[in-house]
C-alpha cells in the first residue's frame, strides 16, 4: 500500500512540475505565437465591424438590400463566436506545445 501511495505522490509531483513549467512558459510566451493569434483576432474584429456597418447601411434601402443586410448581420454574429474560439485555440495550442517541450526535456535527462 505504501508503494502505491509513493508512486501516486511522485506522479502528482511530476504533474505539478509539468504544470509549473507550462505556466512559466506561458508567462514568457513566444512573441511569434502572440503575433499570429493577435493578428487573427484583429482581422476577425475588423471584419466583424465591417459586416455590421455594411449590414446597417443596407437597411436604408428596399429589398433585396435588406436581405443582404440581414445576411451580413448573421455573418457578423457568427464571427462573434469566433472571437473566444481564437483565444481558446491559442491557449490550447500553446499549452500543448510547452507540455510536449517539457516531456522532451524530461525524457532527455
Amino acid at each position: 500500500m505504501a508503494v502505491d501511495t509513493n508512486e501516486q505522490e511522485n506522479r502528482s509531483e511530476g504533474n505539478s512540475s509539468r504544470e509549473t513549467y507550462i505556466n512559466d512558459q506561458m508567462q514568457k510566451h513566444s512573441p511569434f505565437f502572440r503575433k499570429i493569434y493577435h493578428t487573427l483576432y484583429t482581422i476577425n474584429d475588423f471584419l466583424l465591424g465591417l459586416w455590421f456597418f455594411l449590414g446597417s447601411v443596407c437597411f436604408y434601402f428596399e429589398e433585396p438590400w435588406r436581405v443582404i443586410g440581414v445576411t451580413l448581420f448573421v455573418v457578423g454574429s457568427f464571427q462573434f463566436l469566433l472571437r473566444p474560439s481564437i483565444r481558446l485555440v491559442h491557449e490550447f495550442h500553446a499549452r500543448r506545445h510547452y507540455g510536449e517541450e517539457y516531456d522532451k526535456q524530461q525524457s532527455g535527462q
